[in-house]
C-alpha cells in the first residue's frame, strides 16, 4: 500500500543495467537474472539485502527488457483466428453439441470440452491480469498498447509463467513438496452423477474446504434446528402444566398453542426461501403442519408420562416386596423362640 503510487521511470538502458545485463542478451539470460535478483531483494526472502523498493525496480526493469526484446522480434502475421471463446457458426461445426469441440464419441468429446473450458477460463484470467498491469503502468510509454492484438505480441505473461514454472521445478528438485499430504494418492474427483456440473462441484468443494458453505446448506441447517427447538419447547410447556389441566392452565395452554402455530408459520416462510435456492429438486422440503406437530407433541408427552408412571409403579412394588419379606422373617424368628 505504501508503494501503490510509485510509477516506473526506467528506460531501456537503465533497465538493462538494473538487471546487470547487456543489450542483445537472450530471453533466458533475462529470466535467470530476474530470478536471482528477485530472490535477493524480495521482502519475504531470508537474505539480508531484502528491499521492497529495489524489488519493485527489478520487476519494472524486467518488464521493460521483455517489452524491448518483444519489439525487436519480427511481427507476427496480422491475420489471426478469432478468439477461442467466441462461438463458431453452426453451419461450420462438425458437431452441434459442446460448441463443436472435440472428436470421438460423446463421452470423450465431453471430457475434451471440459478441458477446453478450463483452458479458455485460464486464458481469460491471464488477459484480465495483463490488462490490470497495463492500466497500473498507463503513465509510461511501454504499456500504451494500441489494441488487444498488439498487446498479445508482448509475451510478458508467458515469460512470468515460465519463471514461475522454473521456481516450481527447482523446489521440487530440492524436495520441498515431498511432505505434502496426499502425495502419491489419486485425486478426489467429483461425483459420478451425470447431472452434476463438475466445475460447480469443484468450486463448492473449494469453498467448503476454506470454511464457506452454500446458502441452501445454511438454511437447511437452520430449519432443522428451529423445528427441533420448537418441538422440545412445546413438550416442555405441556409438562409444566398439570394432568388434568385446570381452567387457568387450559387458557395458558391455548396461548402456548397459538404462539407455536405462529412460529410454524414463520418457519414455513424459511422453507419457501430454501426451496427457491436449493439446486437439487429432491432436496426440497414440505411445509410443517401446526396441528400435526401439536398432535406429535401430545403423543410424546403421553409416552413420557407413561414411562414415568411405570417407573414409579415398579419402585412401589419393590418397596412393598421388601416390607413383606421383612414381616415374614420377623414371624419366623418369633416361632423359633
Amino acid at each position: 500500500r505504501m508503494l501503490s503510487d510509485y510509477k516506473p521511470k526506467n528506460d531501456v538502458k537503465d533497465s538493462y543495467k538494473i538487471l546487470e545485463l547487456e543489450e542483445g542478451c537472450s530471453p533466458d539470460e533475462v529470466r535467470n537474472s530476474y530470478r536471482n535478483l528477485a530472490k535477493k531483494y524480495h521482502p519475504d526472502s531470508s537474505s539480508g539485502m531484502a528491499d521492497s523498493k529495489a524489488f519493485i525496480r527489478v520487476e519494472e526493469a524486467y518488464r521493460v527488457v521483455l517489452s524491448d526484446l518483444a519489439g525487436k522480434q519480427k511481427p507476427e502475421d496480422e491475420e489471426e483466428e478469432e478468439e477461442q471463446f467466441k462461438l463458431k457458426s453452426l453451419q461450420h461445426r462438425h458437431y452441434l453439441s459442446f460448441e463443436g469441440v472435440g472428436i470421438g464419441p460423446p463421452s470423450q468429446r465431453e471430457k475434451q470440452y471440459m478441458q477446453f473450458r478450463v483452458d479458455r477460463a485460464t486464458e481469460q484470467v491471464l488477459q484480465y491480469r495483463q490488462q490490470r498491469l497495463e492500466s497500473r503502468y498507463a503513465g509510461s510509454d511501454l504499456s500504451r498498447a494500441k489494441d488487444v492484438r498488439q498487446s498479445k505480441k508482448v509475451k510478458i505473461t508467458q515469460a512470468v509463467e515460465r519463471l514461475v514454472e522454473d521456481l516450481i521445478q527447482e523446489s521440487m528438485a530440492k524436495g520441498d513438496f515431498d511432505n505434502l499430504s496426499g502425495k502419491g494418492k489419486p485425486l478426489r474427483k467429483f461425483s459420478d452423477s451425470p447431472h452434476i456440473d463438475p466445475m460447480t462441484h469443484n468450486l463448492n468443494r473449494i469453498l467448503i474446504d476454506n470454511g464457506y458453505q452454500p446458502e441452501w446448506i445454511l438454511l437447511q441447517k437452520e430449519i432443522r434446528e428451529t423445528i427441533e427447538r420448537l418441538r422440545n419447547g412445546i413438550v416442555a410447556s405441556r409438562r409444566k402444566l398439570g394432568q388434568p389441566m385446570t381452567p387457568s392452565e387450559q387458557k395458558q395452554w391455548g396461548g402456548v398453542c397459538e404462539q407455536f402455530a405462529e412460529d410454524i408459520r414463520k418457519l414455513n416462510k424459511r422453507v419457501d426461501n430454501f426451496n427457491l435456492v436449493v439446486p437439487i429438486l429432491s432436496r426440497q422440503m414440505v411445509h410443517f403442519s401446526a396441528d400435526k406437530e401439536m398432535l406429535r407433541a401430545r403423543k410424546t408427552y403421553e409416552a413420557v408420562m407413561e414411562k414415568a408412571s411405570g417407573a414409579a409403579t415398579k419402585e412401589n412394588q419393590g418397596e412393598e416386596g421388601k416390607r413383606g419379606l421383612g414381616w415374614k422373617s420377623s414371624l419366623l424368628k418369633w416361632l423359633k423362640l
